[in-house]
């Protein structure tokens, strides 16, 4: 079972660059808060795959993002994790969930970052569900589920920054995130432009099983992530895979889109 078959959606891409890029925790530029957003889930093309929902609330030092994408086929991703901002970011725990006909292998992985337990349950290439319980030494620039929040506070003058990741492959695996700025791309809000910067995200598996995957074809596409610029950047758009062998799929934020007549009566009842 190769291991990109167990690394996540886009904001999940990882990468061991080389000893040179030591990872470290990035430290809290961008508060952050109560939150809700809704997203979309395209092809390339433009058609719609899933619909998304973000949420985050603070619970005392505590903030809990969940992200959902509930897809046309009944499939469904869920990852929730809470982590703290005191000084630095830290991930207490992630718990990601990928089940349906979409994803060829279904998974279900549990990080415990305060213990270092991490649960993977997973279905074989038999259709048999299997469990896979190991204890890791996390460090404290753990990245899993918080990664637009990384990007959204990267130092500025820094090209790129390493970070700390679990995937599973199915046997958890502590390894490498390297987040890179690259170029800077235009975009519009009705008559209004604006400026995004663009990051990109590597896989690198490392080790043997590195220098093995590109041979085999193994390798993961790379991902990139847009942000707004500006005093409140904000993530924007990303672009990557979801699974082993998939397609580059595109995640948007989305605008409500209202019923005909419901602005109208709004209008109406407000004079």
């Amino acid at each position: 079972m190769s291991l990109q078959r167990r690394i996540p959606i886009a904001v999940s891409s990882v990468l061991f660059l080389s000893a040179a890029l030591s990872a470290q925790p990035v430290a809290v530029r961008q508060m952050e808060g109560e939150v809700r957003g809704f997203l979309v889930l395209r092809t390339m093309n433009g058609e719609m795959v899933a619909d998304g929902d973000s949420t985050q609330v603070t619970h005392g030092g505590q903030i809990t993002n969940r992200l959902t994408f509930h897809f046309k086929d009944g499939s469904l991703q869920d990852e929730t994790v809470v982590f703290t901002q005191n000084g630095h970011f830290r991930v207490l725990s992630d718990h990601l969930v990928q089940k349906g006909p979409t994803f060829k292998h279904p998974m279900d992985v549990a990080i415990n970052a305060v213990t270092g337990q991490v649960t993977v349950t997973y279905t074989d290439d038999k259709g048999e569900e299997k469990v896979n319980t190991d204890h890791l030494k996390l460090p404290s620039d753990l990245a899993n589920g918080i990664v637009p929040v990384v990007i959204k506070n990267l130092p500025p003058g820094v090209p790129t920054i390493t970070e700390s990741m679990v995937v599973a492959t199915p046997k958890p695996m502590l390894i490498k995130v390297a987040i890179s700025a690259e170029n800077e791309d235009s975009f519009s809000t009705g008559s209004a432009s604006h400026k995004a910067r663009r990051y990109q995200l590597h896989v690198d598996i490392g080790g043997i099983k590195g220098v093995l995957a590109p041979l085999v074809g193994k390798e993961p596409p790379d991902t990139h992530v847009w942000m707004s610029e500006g005093d409140c950047p904000s993530f924007l758009k990303s672009e990557g895979p979801s699974y082993e062998g998939g397609p580059i799929w595109r995640t948007e934020l989305v605008s409500p889109a209202w019923q005909d007549g419901a602005s109208g009566r709004s209008t109406r009842q407000a004079h």
